[in-house]
């Protein structure tokens, strides 16, 4: 039987210029992104769409999302393979298309470069990138290719 898990977050829009959305200039993107624990993520729009480049967007968080599943979903799978990471770096990369006003992502690709505790781990290493894939909960659902081409050294 399937176990459910249920999330929560609060989005508020702090954007009010004094006018609403009286016109499409004249409010803006920021926002707060809030759950019970963490602190504040301060966001807004893409610069693209006239939001704060100093604030997190929302696709910069969906790609951070999928970074962090998988080097989770991989952490532990090298824990359960007895491999020892002593560090791990993602520099991940999406592409987003627009056309008539709406968008989607088209791919992401994620760039891990893991270091191992020896030169004998590295091979099972690379391999279990593949489970970690397939067991990354954000991976299994959005509906866009998300590839790795990880890099792993001792």
């Amino acid at each position: 039987m399937p176990l459910a898990h249920h999330y929560a977050t609060v989005v508020t829009w702090t954007g009010n210029r004094g006018t609403g959305t009286s016109g499409y200039r004249d409010y803006g993107r920021d926002h707060e992104v809030t759950a019970d624990g963490p602190a504040p993520i301060a966001g807004s729009s893409d610069r693209t769409f006239r939001g704060d480049p100093d604030r997190w967007n929302p696709e910069q968080l969906l790609l951070a999302s999928l970074s962090q599943c998988h080097m989770l979903s991989y952490l532990h799978a090298c824990a359960d393979a007895g491999i020892v990471v002593t560090s791990y770096v993602d520099r991940a990369a999406g592409e987003m298309t627009t056309r008539a006003g709406s968008g989607r992502f088209t791919e992401v690709v994620l760039r891990p470069e893991v270091t191992v505790a020896s030169p004998e781990m590295v091979e099972t290493a690379v391999k279990l990138h593949d489970d970690a894939h397939h067991a990354c909960f954000i991976a299994n659902s959005v509906n866009f290719p998300v590839r790795h081409e990880p890099v792993v050294t001792a």
